[in-house]
């Protein structure tokens, strides 16, 4: 099986001047959960290379057991320096689609033409598409194939706003996930605030934050074994 993580390339933080990224911890826990059953992933970004790290994932207060071996992972920090660029990759080549969230996805996988066409064409071909914390927004300007926003009637999970008011961020992001998903028609849930609540309606997948990362990919190996 081999499944395909689709991070950001975007590092600004709006006009704060911080930088951001995606998250680290939202990125290792998936993929060991992942690697560790025999699933072969690859990764991909817009711009390909090395995608930005949120520094406040490497904070102390932000590590976890999978970023600590992420950390003494020479081999996959070396595989994340070298993505493939998004343009280049093709559905057809992959059994699922993955993406990790950090703020960075609001700028640019949430507009990205070659990542919306990537998540349709995951969803006509029938295969999973999932999603965490920030990564959720990816699926806002993507299409089901009767021409209606893909979360339009599904349940779906993504940052909440108290989240993001919880980060002071809410004046930040270019859009508040929990707000647009209800927009689009989407049967939005969520649970505590960092607790892990994770969503799955038929082939899709979304997780509300950090702590939803790791279930989020189970629900996906539950998935791919079937």
């Amino acid at each position: 099986m081999k499944v395909l993580f689709v991070l950001t390339s975007h590092d600004k933080l709006g006009d704060t001047g911080q930088k951001t990224g995606f998250w680290i911890e939202e990125f290792a826990a998936p993929y060991y959960t992942l690697a560790d059953a025999g699933v072969k992933v690859d990764m991909a970004s817009p711009k390909g290379g090395q995608p930005p790290i949120d520094p406040k994932s490497t904070e102390p207060d932000s590590q976890t057991k999978a970023t600590r071996r992420f950390y003494e992972d020479d081999d996959l920090q070396h595989k994340l320096s070298k993505t493939k660029k998004l343009s280049d990759v093709r559905a057809e080549d992959y059994d699922a689609v993955f993406y990790p969230g950090g703020h960075g996805p609001l700028w640019d996988l949430a507009s990205d033409q070659d990542s919306i066409r990537l998540i349709e064409d995951f969803t006509k071909q029938q295969k999973p598409v999932a999603a965490v914390c920030h990564g959720p927004a990816v699926l806002l300007q993507a299409k089901g194939a009767d021409g209606e926003p893909l979360v339009k009637g599904k349940k779906v999970a993504g940052f909440t706003n108290s989240e993001e008011e919880a980060v002071q961020l809410t004046e930040v992001v270019p859009f508040l996930i929990e707000d647009r998903m209800k927009e689009l028609g989407g049967h939005y849930s969520k649970g505590g605030d960092w607790q892990p609540h994770v969503v799955t309606d038929g082939l899709l997948i979304t997780g509300q934050n950090p702590a939803s990362s790791e279930p989020a990919a189970e629900e996906l190996l539950k998935l791919l074994k079937k």
